[in-house]
């Protein structure tokens, strides 16, 4: 047991020897790459990036859609069709007509991002039957 302690101790002296027979511009590049690792390690876990907060509300909003149509199909082409008018945003608003929302509905007066959303999907449905198809009419005219 003692001879474990010794042969330690005798490394551990041997390493701070090497260190100190280093030259200083070695030593002072081994300061700076542990500086520029803490400076990194700290800006990872602390800093906020309140973009992805953004889509993180954005990725409920798409996946209550999902729920809602139970159609891959369906949703990618809702998905893509709403990404144009409103990127999924629930205070989007247009600058030349009335119409608000996710589903940049006109005359919209619901604030609520999941009412939006049934509201959205009623109409596409009332006036084009499926997301497909309201997606293929807003390519050939601009609007659906």
């Amino acid at each position: 047991m003692n001879g474990n302690l010794d042969r330690h101790a005798t490394l551990e002296k041997r390493s701070i020897l090497n260190r100190k027979a280093e030259s200083p511009t070695v030593r002072l590049g081994r300061r700076r790459v542990w500086s520029v690792l803490c400076v990194m390690v700290f800006t990872l876990l602390f800093s906020k990036d309140f973009s992805s907060a953004a889509n993180y509300k954005t990725n409920h909003y798409r996946q209550y859609a999902f729920i809602q149509l139970n159609d891959l199909n369906e949703f990618y082409c809702i998905d893509e069709l709403w990404h144009k008018e409103s990127r999924w945003k629930p205070d989007a608003k247009n600058p030349h007509s009335s119409a608000y929302g996710i589903p940049q509905l006109l005359k919209l007066k619901e604030r609520n991002g999941f009412k939006q959303i049934d509201i959205g999907l009623q109409y596409v449905k009332h006036r084009y039957q499926t997301p497909c198809k309201a997606l293929a009419h807003h390519r050939l005219k601009g609007w659906y």
